[in-house]
């Protein structure tokens, strides 16, 4: 597949021609700067699913010629993911799919904690998914972020070094969903592995927008665990994917059971598969997984280099033109944007974040997404509130819930787009426009 006129990259996908009707009965075309929390499809995906429908059948054991078509094309899919990921000894890992990051980082936390007194480490910057799970687990250790919000590097390594040989796993994101932040996952690999620790990347809105290279230039830069999802690279149906070292899944039960897992069960007696199979129980989600393969063939012809040029053109003209704006309100740092992602978060002064996002898809139809982004110990800490102050809507009906406003791109996304939003912000703030 080539794409030989970047100009053109909307016709990739579905959905964006898409018009809605505005609060004042004009039609539009659809502006989605959600995608951090999900991504179009791109149609070719969708055709390629329709055509293996065709030939759709079980994974595994049938006999039959489209049983094994579909077959080897789903270990084929797990070979194309090592690729893609640049896995030098493939024999070290394995491919788990999962229907998205949030079930893939239960599963590693259900597998991996296997001692009471074992501490995970990660930190307030992380999404719900790379946080909750480990409560339910074990011991839970914070890494702190900056004035910034930031990756606190230092405090890090004191932590580990406080906690050796009780910290087996560090679990921290590839990017943030509320800064965008990109966390140099190389160097934090070669500081946990000092520690005889290993490091698990949350990779849900990293691996969109940035080539990922598992293996590092060294043994000691290599990622151990990866997750993501693909509702978030432009693949629908619900597929997340784990790659990970095969020796930590080897001597642990499943924490599904049931079909596809075992070699044999007897009375009193069960012989499990060796990891990946293992861990897959029941019917693999094929055609999600098909899709996926298919959006991340486009991703590669398409070439991380201009996802990240295009992404960052916007991310700049957005962040000046809000700083142009009187009452708006920015988070993180918007002087060195080098190490974000195309996410910026933002109030307007003495306006509620729900209304602002109301008012954009009610005028322009633009969505956004607003509120703490399933992060709320790290929004928390850049709107600079207390714990007090985050609750209090809990108890009193006349507070509402502290949060922000939340853009964030895609490879698709224009500099007209952004202007056409700057523009209904600008009307917000001077009180030209009200919900």
């Amino acid at each position: 597949m080539k794409i030989k006129d970047k100009k053109n990259i909307k016709d990739l996908f579905i959905g964006l021609d898409e018009e809605v009707c505005t609060s004042d009965g004009h039609w539009m075309n659809t502006i989605n700067f959600d995608n951090a929390a999900t991504t179009p499809p791109i149609k070719s995906s969708i055709e390629y699913i329709e055509k293996l429908s065709n030939t759709y059948a079980s994974i595994g054991r049938g006999t039959g010629q489209k049983a094994e078509i579909t077959t080897n094309l789903y270990k084929e899919s797990k070979n194309f993911l090592m690729n893609f990921f640049n896995i030098k000894d493939k024999e070290k890992y394995v491919v788990i799919y999962v229907n998205n990051t949030t079930e893939g980082i239960n599963k590693l936390a259900k597998t991996l904690m296997r001692e009471p007194n074992d501490i995970i480490l990660t930190s307030r910057m992380e999404h719900h998914s790379n946080d909750l799970p480990w409560r339910n687990r074990g011991k839970v250790e914070y890494i702190e972020v900056d004035e910034n919000g930031r990756l606190n590097i230092e405090d890090l390594e004191k932590k580990l070094k406080a906690n050796y040989n009780k910290v087996k796993y560090v679990s921290l994101t590839g990017a943030s969903n509320v800064t965008g932040y990109i966390n140099d996952i190389h160097l934090i690999a070669k500081i946990v592995h000092k520690y005889d620790c290993k490091l698990i990347i949350d990779g849900a809105q990293l691996v969109p927008h940035r080539r990922l290279d598992i293996s590092g230039k060294s043994e000691e830069e290599q990622i151990d665990f990866l997750v993501f999802s693909s509702h978030k690279i432009y693949s629908p149906f619900g597929v997340g994917v784990i790659i990970g070292l095969k020796e930590d899944f080897i001597d642990v039960d499943p924490d599904y059971f049931g079909g596809g897992t075992v070699d044999l069960v007897l009375d009193n007696e069960v012989t499990y598969l060796p990891p990946p199979e293992k861990n897959e129980a029941g019917t693999q989600n094929f055609l999600g997984i098909m899709a996926l393969i298919n959006s991340l063939t486009v991703i590669n012809t398409i070439g991380y280099d201009y996802i990240e040029k295009q992404e960052h053109i916007l991310l700049t003209h957005t962040i000046n033109g809000l700083k142009s704006i009187p009452k708006i309100i920015n988070y993180g740092d918007t002087k060195d944007i080098s190490d974000r992602l195309g996410i910026t978060t933002f109030n307007v002064e003495n306006m509620y974040h729900h209304d602002v996002a109301q008012i954009l898809a009610n005028k322009k139809g633009i969505s956004v997404r607003h509120g703490w982004f399933c992060a709320h110990p790290y929004c928390r800490r850049l709107m600079n509130a207390t714990e007090a102050e985050a609750k209090e809507f809990l108890k009193n009906p006349e507070k509402k819930m502290l949060g922000m406003v939340r853009i964030s791109f895609a490879l698709y996304n224009s500099i007209d787009e952004v202007n056409i939003f700057l523009n209904v912000i600008e009307d917000i703030c001077i009180g030209k426009i009200k919900l």
